[in-house]
């Protein structure tokens, strides 16, 4: 119940970041993911990073445990188009709830993504479209579409929606926030939040019935994950920063974090309050 009331506070301060006025000061980039920006006198832009965390979140599921994950990236842009590859190397695979590990026990370089993107700017509006080819080791490799909006205005509000169009057909919605402070010279303060709803379409996602013993309930749709962050973005030199952050994650409802008979409700495993840290380390170009 906690977690309820902490998650409808969550929406509704993000849903207030929406109906901000214009000409609030402008956001910076949320810690863990600096931006690549390109400019009309240089139409290309790009950066490389790599990060290392306690463990690796996606979308609330627990894909790692008792181990450090490094996950480098490469992102490159040109005039509104992106190209981004992110990688995740967990140095000792443990299985979890939600994550059968491809070599248990051992170094894997399990999971290795493509996203790509156009980004058409209004003003202030961004709207982006893009395609995600997920290659993992750990699960059947899949693909998804999205489409996102930003207002680049207080909190910066952004609305994504993600589409599987493969083997785990279903619909994740993400509402986020972010807002960076400067507090000693170039130095930012980050802080953001998300909250996430999913809506299984496929037969994947059918839930666990006492009745049966089995996963042949309804398919899963529930509020899923909550988020909350804080950071700090450090210029070291030249185009490189470092990022050390903090990161948690909590269901958002009873439905996302439920067990029936030891088994969680949802097939693709419970979430849990989970904290991640770490560092990132981020050479723009």
């Amino acid at each position: 119940m906690k977690n309820y009331f902490l998650a409808v506070g969550m929406v509704f301060l993000l849903m207030a970041a929406f109906i901000t006025a214009a000409g609030a000061d402008e956001a910076a980039p949320a810690a863990g993911t600096p931006a690549v920006q390109a400019t009309p006198d240089n139409p290309v832009a790009g950066s490389v990073s790599a990060g290392v965390f306690n463990r690796y979140i996606f979308r609330g599921y627990e894909l790692s445990a008792h181990s450090a994950v490094i996950q480098p990236s490469v992102t490159v842009s040109y005039k509104g188009l992106g190209i981004s590859m992110w990688g995740n190397i967990d140095t000792d695979e443990h299985p979890t709830q939600s994550f059968v590990p491809d070599r248990k026990g051992q170094k894997s370089f399990n999971e290795t993504d493509l996203t790509l993107s156009y980004t058409y700017n209004i003003d202030k509006l961004a709207l982006t479209g893009g395609y995600i080819y997920y290659g993992t080791k750990y699960a059947d490799e899949t693909e998804e579409f999205f489409i996102s909006a930003s207002y680049d205005t207080f909190l910066k509000p952004t609305l994504a929606v993600y589409r599987d169009i493969n083997e785990y057909s279903g619909t994740y919605f993400n509402l986020s926030a972010s807002k960076s402070f400067q507090v000693y010279k170039e130095i930012s303060l980050d802080l953001g939040a998300s909250a996430g709803y999913f809506a299984g379409s496929a037969d994947y996602w059918k839930t666990y019935e006492r009745s049966t013993g089995a996963y042949t309930g309804k398919k899963y749709q529930a509020f899923h994950d909550g988020m909350i962050k804080a950071g700090l973005t450090i210029p070291v030199a030249g185009n490189i920063v470092i990022q050390p952050l903090i990161q948690y994650w909590f269901p958002l409802s009873d439905k996302a974090g439920e067990t029936v008979d030891g088994n969680s409700y949802n097939f693709n495993g419970k979430l849990d309050d989970s904290f991640v840290y770490g560092l990132n380390v981020t050479l723009s170009f």
